[in-house]
């Protein structure tokens, strides 16, 4: 007699690309005290990507996006970014640190999502997740 073992259940934050160019992405988010913003992960046409694994540890999410023909997913949370690979403690002075200043788009993953995906569509349209 065998004893089965399941698999944990995945509890990630994801976003995919379902447009038809490369797309760049970066996220920030609270850990209740201290922000942080990284970045990039280059995602191809159609592809999904982890970019924070394990249970959500925040309720509000921000994501930011360009494509490589100039599109942009963006808002009105302003984080601090650069133009290469980065991981930034703190949103406030981001010119005077040396970094960008970036609008990103929130995302309410609401209070107890342990995982969430986003879906990039066309710019044009809004941004949707599960």
């Amino acid at each position: 007699m065998g004893l089965a073992q399941t698999a944990p259940a995945r509890a990630d934050f994801r976003l995919c690309n379902n447009t038809n160019v490369r797309v760049s992405v970066a996220i920030a988010y609270t850990d209740g005290k201290n922000w942080l913003s990284e970045g990039w992960w280059n995602l191809r046409p159609t592809i999904c990507e982890t970019l924070l694994r394990g249970p959500l540890a925040a309720q509000f999410y921000y994501v930011y996006a360009m494509d490589e023909r100039g599109g942009e997913w963006k808002g009105k949370a302003f984080m601090c970014t650069r133009d290469r690979e980065f991981r930034i403690d703190g949103r406030e002075d981001c010119f005077a640190r040396g970094f960008e200043r970036t609008g990103f788009f929130e995302i309410d993953t609401g209070r107890d999502a342990k995982s969430w995906t986003v879906q990039l569509t066309d710019p044009n349209a809004a941004p949707s997740a599960q």
